[in-house]
């Protein structure tokens, strides 16, 4: 594992690497706005290197074509008044709450050319989630690879919602590290038993570091990719403004 600054330039980037993005917490939007980037810079080669986004997001609600405002327990008032923005979003899987304490896992694929169907890609990722509770000893339920939620047995720790442009892959997965009680609880998808963190699941503190670590290397296997290289800036980048209330 390499750490470099951002380069403008990957038309010298070796093929089939992976280039990984560090962003801390950044504004969904933002987040959005880079991935339509990067997806049509992805989808411009004609190699297999891919790019992985990893970050947190300030508390949002998004819905994907699965989802309905129904899902989402707070009225419109109470949502203005906490400075929750709501975001419809033409991804798979349902309602999602993003909020600090999660991590967002953007993987922005040239799918044909790693020879990857969209099945096979979900299944990948869901088995990343698997990979990564096998290393917590953390038992987790069978998922079958394509469901959009991964369960353990206090509930939903991960959300998987994925969009594919010219067979390039964009938004991802979600995974609950340890977000503030609160949140989980504005988000209510109908025939789920709610939602849940990976330190609820350990009953001790879980760290976003050693999570995201280990997602790195799992995607980053499970994809294919032998070489990947970490970045934590980008000249698009527009990092939050906005005021982050965690409560206690």
């Amino acid at each position: 594992m390499q750490m470099s600054n951002f380069t403008s330039d990957s038309s010298n980037e070796e093929p089939g690497v992976l280039r990984v993005y560090l962003l801390g917490l950044l504004d969904f939007d933002a987040a959005l706005a880079l991935q339509e980037h990067f997806v049509d810079e992805v989808a411009s080669r004609e190699d297999g290197s891919g790019i992985l986004l990893l970050c947190e997001h300030p508390p949002t609600i998004t819905i994907g074509r699965n989802g309905s405002r129904a899902d989402v327990v707070p009225g419109q008032q109470e949502l203005k008044q906490r400075e929750i923005p709501v975001r419809w979003v033409s991804r798979g899987g349902g309602t999602v709450m993003h909020s600090p304490g999660q991590l967002a896992v953007y993987p922005i694929l040239p799918l044909n050319r790693l020879n990857l169907g969209l099945a096979s890609f979900v299944e990948r990722l869901h088995g990343s989630v698997h990979d990564l509770a096998a290393e917590l000893k953390m038992p987790v339920e069978p998922s079958g690879g394509t469901a959009a939620g991964i369960h353990g047995r206090c509930g939903q720790f991960a959300t998987v919602g994925v969009a594919v442009r010219d067979w390039v892959s964009c938004h991802g997965l979600f995974v609950n590290v340890s977000p503030a009680k609160e949140f989980l609880r504005l988000v209510r998808p109908a025939g789920e038993p709610g939602y849940a963190s990976i330190q609820q699941q350990r009953q001790r503190a879980a760290s976003m570091h050693s999570i995201r670590e280990r997602m790195i290397r799992s995607v980053a296997t499970r994809m294919g990719y032998s070489r990947h290289y970490l970045f934590t800036s980008h000249p698009l980048l527009k990092r939050t403004v906005r005021k982050v209330y965690v409560p206690a």
